[in-house]
């Protein structure tokens, strides 16, 4: 007797284009949303959006509350909590990059009300997944919580983001190439539950950007529009798979200890954009997956070395050497490789000299 089932949850909204930072009181509206809000947004995301949207509600009436945030830890998720029982909200917008609408996504998850997300910089994919990314010390937690009710991606707010962002959004996503391969390999080797049309729909946004990297350029608002629509479809990958398994493996596994080895020396995506180069010569390096890889991160301006990285080549190895251990993931990596391994694929793919 057949007896599988799943239950997918997904945005109800997605409006992404030029302009759309100005409908979310319409956004709103569709969704049938009463009470009042409270804007979960940082510094400089308030100034560029938070205050102008903020501006809209109080011209239709509403009154919302605001926090800002400086950094995404688990004591500012109990603040945002804390708040937003005392002001009596009644649902949640995350205004700003990844840590404010991670901080929303999982105080509203507690709370067990709605969030709208509401981008500002295009530099994870977390911005519509139903999972949440803080630190904690020296590691970091990937934790389940509900995807947004709706998304409001602006791509004239995101295309005026620092350059850096947008390319890290941009590794970030490339690197589900390696990501798929993992999960591929870990279903083969271990029978870790797989969906075919989650991986297809992840590898497949990986390739939107592979394929177009040259028309990925700084201050172009087509650029963020690819990035946006890129964005979109990973988020909706891992909700689909009810896993970050379609955009995280062993690249990500590598980029988590290097937070440990080397804090704030480099942007998270811009770390798994070159764990992903040496990953995927490990899943196969005469196939020259690698090579596409690279060029394509080149090719946006990413890093593609340890010295781009501003990380030194020793920590690099330490970092390939060591991330197994990390979470009780099965990756390409195995139980761990050898030093002279690491270091042979670090070499041949132009990571380190």
């Amino acid at each position: 007797m057949f007896e599988k089932s799943t239950w997918i949850r997904l945005p109800r909204n997605v409006v992404v284009g030029h302009g759309v930072i100005d409908q979310v009181v319409d956004v709103i509206d569709d969704l049938h949303l009463q009470g009042r809000p409270l804007f979960v947004t940082s510094p400089t995301p308030r100034e560029v959006a938070a205050d102008p949207i903020a501006a809209d509600f109080e011209a239709a009436g509403i009154d919302p509350a605001i926090v800002t945030v400086e950094e995404a830890t688990f004591d500012a998720v109990e603040d945002v909590i804390e708040i937003a029982d005392a002001e009596e909200v009644s649902y949640l917008v995350g205004i700003g990059g990844g840590k404010a609408i991670d901080i929303a996504k999982m105080a509203s998850h507690h709370l067990e009300m709605g969030f709208l997300s509401v981008p500002t910089a295009a530099s994870h994919d977390g911005v519509i997944s139903n999972r949440g990314s803080v630190p904690d010390g020296d590691t970091r937690h990937s934790v389940a919580a509900e995807p947004p009710l709706a998304v409001i991606a602006d791509t004239e707010v995101l295309a005026q983001a620092p350059w850096e962002l947008t390319t890290a959004g941009c590794a970030d996503i490339i690197s589900n190439y390696t990501a798929v391969m993992d999960w591929r390999l870990a279903n083969r080797l271990k029978n870790v539950e797989y969906s075919e049309y989650a991986a297809a729909l992840s590898e497949m946004t990986a390739e939107i950007l592979v394929d177009n990297a040259d028309l990925v350029r700084p201050g172009l608002e087509e650029s963020a529009w690819i990035v946006s629509k890129a964005l979109m479809s990973s988020g909706v990958a891992m909700s689909i798979a009810d896993s970050s398994r379609p955009a995280s493996g062993a690249e990500h596994l590598f980029s988590h200890q290097l937070d440990r080895l080397a804090p704030g020396a480099a942007l998270h995506g811009h770390q798994v954009g070159v764990g992903s180069i040496m990953t995927a010569y490990l899943h196969g390096g005469e196939k020259g997956i690698w090579r596409d890889i690279r060029d394509a991160l080149d090719s946006i301006d990413a890093p593609t070395t340890a010295d781009e990285l501003g990380i030194d080549d020793e920590t690099v190895l330490e970092s390939l050497t060591t991330c197994h251990v990390i979470r009780d993931r099965y990756t390409i990596l195995g139980d761990g490789m050898d030093e002279r391994a690491a270091r042979e694929v670090a070499t041949v793919t132009g990571v380190i000299d």
